[in-house]
């Protein structure tokens, strides 16, 4: 009988580091070119997922299908001129594209063309009536173009919104989206370096190239234009407007009413589009009591694809971001296959597309679910595990969400491990995974990963892998290479292991805990 108190060895056992490291050594490999979806790399690498999936016995997750399509289309927008020309009360300012600006277009037209737009400064461009903020109250922007601070008030005030727990509020998707519903004609959000919590480099590479978006999105709520400007940048308009040096900070303070900047500029954006699909891999192994009721495992399969050379490389392999994560998929179906105890509930497994693009292999299978949300148990995904070696704790994202936490706690006390928050909560790290998707749906969602207390005392070589496995986000630099120590990733999945394998023999639905915002969606879920 299946006793929640002791660990299925055999389970275990069958996670092996031989196979996970030849998953992620094939997947990261120059051959898959980034992972890109609409490439050559994205073929490779559903085909290979499937393969996977089937090989391990796993059932077609789409009916007889292991494939969920996903229309989008690509985006490739490119300024008419390398140049963006500010006009201001006190002076003219001209920027550089890729090194002071970025700037795109979601809509589906061949050029864009504003002639004229006025810049007004709205703070954090937030509306959040539940912490009584307003940076929109009695603003008329339809026809401009907002120009707005990245994250939220609570990283500068532990008195606002959630402290340095970034809320959804803060991310630059929110800030697209509100500028949308606002009617405003563009945006560009100003890029701080802690505020974002990733440098100008990684903007310049994620927003130059073509972008993805889903075909079902809706164009009527689009700016014309989305963007970012360089910290150095913003200063130099603010100047040229006559604006007060520390405008950014009386932003940061409540009562603070949006002003115009005194400045217009001229946009002009030529386009091209390619319609197409990428997949969603889906497989299953089947409940043996409760087929109906599903845990699911996800990781995305997409990186960045070829791009800008970094130091002579231009492949962005995305080995810690995110084959390790897809590799996992595989070590747990095989975990799950030789469990002493089948599931009771079935799982599920996904490798979504298209999460550097904005999440979107996940949103739209949480648009468009195969496997009913009111009977989706948990969401339980994986992304970028950390190579540095094995932890004392486990560190969750977003910690106080949902009751999936103390399904960590039990599990993580079986493995001698302890539980914490994540280091930096001030990134949104809920926010930026496609767990996030499910959530928005009402399931509770995982997002977790190795904590910070390592195990080795060994400083010496720490810190030799940290200098090698630092700077790699979103670089050609993540690569599998010598410098990996898989003996926390695999700690990792052994623990994501046994959280789904307690709740697959369970009759009970984790909910948000009380001061979760998502808790009303999570209700609303279970009762339809």
């Amino acid at each position: 009988m299946y006793d929640p108190n002791t660990l299925d060895s055999a389970a275990l056992e069958a996670i092996t580091e031989t196979s996970y490291k030849a998953h992620i050594a094939t997947l990261a490999s120059d051959e898959f070119m980034g992972r890109k979806p609409f490439t050559k790399g994205d073929t490779l690498t559903v085909n290979y997922i499937a393969e996977q999936f089937k090989a391990l016995g796993l059932e077609p997750g789409n009916g007889d299908s292991y494939f969920q399509e996903v229309p989008m289309v690509e985006i490739t927008s490119q300024p008419a001129s390398p140049t963006l020309t500010f006009n201001g009360k006190n002076g003219n300012v001209s920027v550089r594209h890729l090194d002071d600006f970025v700037i795109g277009t979601r809509k589906l037209k061949d050029n864009i063309n504003i002639e004229n737009t006025e810049l007004v400064f709205a703070g954090f461009g937030i509306v959040a009536p539940e912490y009584n903020w307003n940076d929109y109250e009695g603003l008329d922007v339809k026809g401009k173009t907002v120009v707005v601070l990245v994250s939220d008030p609570g990283r500068y005030d532990k008195n606002l919104f959630k402290a340095d727990t970034m809320t959804y509020y803060g991310r630059w998707s929110y800030k697209f989206e509100e500028a949308g519903r606002q009617g405003a004609t563009g945006i560009l959000l100003i890029h701080e370096t802690a505020a974002a919590s990733y440098g100008w480099d990684v903007v310049r590479s994620g927003w130059s190239g073509p972008q993805l978006d889903l075909q079902t999105n809706d164009q009527s709520k689009m700016p014309e234009f989305e963007g970012w400007i360089t910290l150095e940048t913003a200063k130099k308009l603010f100047k040229i407007g006559g604006l007060e040096e520390n405008i950014m900070e009386q932003a940061k303070k409540p009562g603070f009413k949006a002003v115009p900047m005194n400045i217009t500029t001229a946009v002009a954006l030529n386009n091209k589009f390619r319609h197409s699909k990428s997949n969603n891999v889906i497989a299953r192994i089947r409940g043996t009591k409760r087929p109906d009721e599903t845990i699911i495992y996800t990781a995305h399969w997409d990186h960045l694809g070829v791009g800008e050379p970094v130091n002579g490389d231009s492949i962005y392999n995305g080995a810690i971001d995110n084959a390790a994560g897809v590799a996992a998929l595989f070590e747990l179906a095989k975990a799950f296959k030789a469990a002493k105890y089948q599931p009771e509930r079935s799982i599920v497994f996904i490798a979504l597309t298209a999460e550097e693009e904005g999440l979107l292999g996940s949103a739209y299978y949480a648009d468009n679910p195969i496997y009913p949300l009111n009977k989706t148990v948990a969401n339980l995904n994986m992304d970028a595990f950390s190579p540095l070696g094995a932890t004392k704790d486990v560190s969750i994202v977003g910690i106080g969400q949902t009751e999936i936490e103390d399904y960590v706690q039990r599990s993580a006390a079986k493995f001698g491990r302890t539980v914490a928050g994540e280091r930096n909560p001030t990134s949104g790290g809920f926010y930026r995974s496609d767990h996030f998707n499910f959530v928005k749906k009402g399931v509770p969602g995982l997002f977790m990963g190795s904590g910070s207390e390592l195990i080795s005392t060994d400083s010496i070589a720490i810190e030799k892998r940290r200098a090698a496995l630092s700077g790699r986000y979103h670089k050609p630099q993540d690569e599998l290479d010598e410098n990996w120590d898989f003996e926390g990733i695999l700690a990792d999945i052994r623990l994501f292991f046994d959280i789904g394998y307690t709740m697959s023999h369970e009759t009970t639905f984790p909910k948000f805990k009380a001061k979760s915002e998502f808790r009303d969606l999570g209700e609303k879920r279970l009762s339809k």
